[in-house]
């Protein structure tokens, strides 16, 4: 009787089923139920993280459970799982205790240039005089160090050493050289700087100029032949690897700076983004919500010096315990080998990385592997479906965060081309909104009232997200006003403030967020941000050259856009192709580099005289299009070249590098 009572509903499920569909509501049931599982996850990842800042805040602070979160989280792991491998490099392997260890030595070498003494016994010690450390002035607590290294073991633990000295890291890009480099070292106040002795013949010129600075120099290795410069990890291996006290490193405040980490911006120069103990603890959740495991193996082929290889990549890999394939330079053709040799499960990406892998040719490698999962940021949709339909089965989660950002996004439902969702249920965990923007002003436009507008769905807005002590700005190093162009008031309401990404994102009807482009002089190239103020300074400073206008234009089956620049002779001077490539190639970061040279005899302007960028960005580089003398990087030739029809065929078809 009771089965017969059940027949009626369940003869009218399927049809219900059927309706649901029809009226696109099941899609939308199915994305809630994802909106509300990502939500949980969030939840317990905040309760974890709770948990470990009131276990590091409770600790002893003279003994070694105390300090900073990054400290504690390592010390954790040590004795948690001692033998699990954290790292692999090359044919090197290094357990949790054994990062313990390293980082431990680097911490006492770094505390002997503070003037701080262990004693024989690596007990509590004193600050004091500096003698071992040389003639050089102590280093004071709380001191910036900044590191010019590439991703290695050393640079690992030369970062958490400092971390536990109670001392500031600084990650500077490695390819700065000349005027940027010494910039950067300034606005973030480095006394110290420890660079790889390989980068030693190409920093010999800036060694005068640093010594001036009264920075005390250490080379990362041997072959440092230069007087003044010592060998730190020659030192640190004479240290003894007991943990050094909590104290040292603990924090007055989780909003205090404890590293920085140099973003271009739209002033032209690197900016020295401040990183506060809170927001290192908040990436330790980075992996967790990627749905990482701690039995996975990640493949980091990402620079150390950006937040997505030091912040999401390795305090992201700490967060979970997990092991980390880390690689000094990201290679397509030994991906899969690498992969299968030790195993990987994920892969951490920008899209440039993955475009690279999807032009290779096939091999054996690629078949069978173990990824299940690549996480990253930057993976055009067309390149997003040939990765997953050639190396698939494969979850692809793409991401969206800024360096100096309160705001993330997570397209955890696995749509092609999105980097996140709007719903209310996300934006309750992680608030944002998308304002109406005005491309010609280059601001947000605003009602009668003084409010900004609220971008409809399908419409290119701005994304921005409120400032609370949850999710604060800090700014650059150097000065508030720096940052000033990054809050924005009175957005909503009299009285807020609210971060200005500087990104246009779109909305769709369903909910899903998709990156549209970055508003002002700033445009992404390689996986890295180009400011066109800074390309433009570095080429106003050739004597043959008057004026210079240079913008981002979209190349295709290339990511992001590359760097172009409209060049006007200042008389009675020729164009000098070759001195130009060399200036550039000396004063600029490879990936600055202008691809594309656009030589005319005036530059376009506006009524209010600036420069005309949408518009030549829009006329593009091809040569049958365009009356001016066009020219094209060589990157194999290291040369510029004259930009004809068949090298513009050449390089349409993948066959011309730039």
């Amino acid at each position: 009787m009771a089965a017969l009572l059940l027949l009626p509903p369940l003869l009218l499920l399927p049809p219900l089923l059927l309706l649901l569909r029809r009226l696109h509501v099941w899609p939308r049931l199915r994305w809630l139920a994802a909106d509300l599982a990502f939500a949980v996850r969030v939840l317990r990842c905040k309760r974890a993280l709770r948990a470990r800042a009131l276990a590091a805040a409770a600790a002893d602070p003279r003994g070694p459970e105390g300090g900073c979160s990054l400290a504690w989280r390592l010390a954790q792991l040590a004795r948690q799982r001692p033998a699990h491998i954290f790292l692999i490099h090359g044919a090197r392997r290094f357990s949790y205790a054994e990062a313990e260890r390293q980082s431990n030595r680097a911490a006492r070498a770094f505390l002997r240039a503070r003037g701080w003494d262990a004693g024989p016994g690596g007990g509590a010690g004193d600050e004091r005089a500096a003698g071992a450390a040389g003639a050089a002035a102590p280093l004071a607590p709380g001191a910036t160090v900044a590191l010019l290294l590439p991703a290695c073991p050393e640079f690992l633990w030369l970062w958490f050493g400092l971390a536990k000295a109670g001392l500031r890291a600084a990650f500077v890009p490695a390819a700065l050289r000349r005027g940027p480099l010494l910039h950067c070292l300034r606005s973030c106040g480095a006394r110290a700087l420890v660079l790889a002795p390989e980068l030693l013949e190409s920093l010999e010129p800036d060694l005068p100029a640093l010594s001036a600075m009264g920075l005390r120099l250490w080379a990362a290795g041997p072959g440092a032949r230069l007087a003044g410069i010592r060998d730190v990890l020659a030192e640190a291996s004479a240290e003894a690897d007991e943990p050094v006290p909590g104290y040292l490193s603990a924090p007055q405040n989780v909003m205090d700076t404890c590293l920085y980490i140099f973003t271009s911006g739209t002033t032209g120069l690197p900016k020295a983004a401040r990183i506060s103990h809170l927001k290192l603890l908040q990436c330790q959740g980075f992996h967790q919500l990627c749905g990482v495991h701690p039995e996975d193996v990640i493949y980091l082929a990402l620079p150390l010096y950006h937040m997505s290889g030091s912040l999401l990549g390795i305090v992201g890999c700490l967060g979970i315990g997990a092991t980390v394939v880390l690689k000094s330079k990201f290679s397509a053709g030994h991906f899969w080998d690498d992969c299968q040799q030790h195993g990987v499960t994920v892969f951490q990406y920008i899209g440039e990385l993955c475009r690279y892998l999807v032009n290779q040719p096939p091999c054996q490698a690629e078949r069978g592997h173990k990824v299940r999962l690549v996480v990253g940021s930057g993976l055009r949709p067309d390149t997003w479906e040939r990765f997953v339909r050639r190396f698939g089965p494969v979850q692809v989660l793409e991401t969206y965060g800024l360096t100096e950002g309160n705001v993330a996004t997570f397209n955890y439902t696995g749509q092609p081309g999105a980097v996140g969702r709007a719903s209310w249920v996300y934006k309750h965990v992680f608030p944002f909104s998308l304002i109406r923007y005005d491309v010609t002003t280059g601001e947000p436009m605003r009602d009668t009232r003084g409010h900004c507008v609220a971008a409809s769905p399908g419409e290119p807005g701005l994304l921005v997200a409120p400032v609370s002590p949850q999710s604060p700005f800090l700014g650059y190093a150097g000065g508030p006003e720096l940052g000033r162009g990054k809050l924005l008031k009175d957005v909503f309401r009299p009285g807020d403030v609210f971060f200005n990404t500087g990104d246009l994102l779109v909305c769709d009807d369903q909910g899903f967020l998709r990156f549209h482009d970055r508003t002002g002089d700033t445009f992404r190239w390689k996986g890295e941000n180009v400011s066109t103020t800074e390309v433009a300074g570095a080429l106003e400073s050739l004597d043959f050259l008057q004026e210079v206008n240079v913008y981002g234009v979209t190349v295709p089956g290339h990511e992001g856009r590359a760097g172009m620049a409209a060049l006007v002779l200042r008389p009675p001077h020729s164009l000098d192709l070759a001195q130009l490539y060399c200036h550039v190639s000396e004063n600029l970061p490879p990936y600055a580099w202008p691809r594309f040279l656009r030589l005319q005899e005036s530059l376009a302007t506006t009524e209010t005289f600036k420069q005309q960028k949408v518009r030549m960005t829009k006329e593009g580089f091809d040569p049958s299009a365009l009356p001016d003398p066009l020219y094209v990087l060589d990157r194999a030739g290291g040369a510029y070249l004259p930009l004809t029809p068949a090298r513009y065929s050449a390089l349409l078809a993948g066959d011309l590098r730039i």
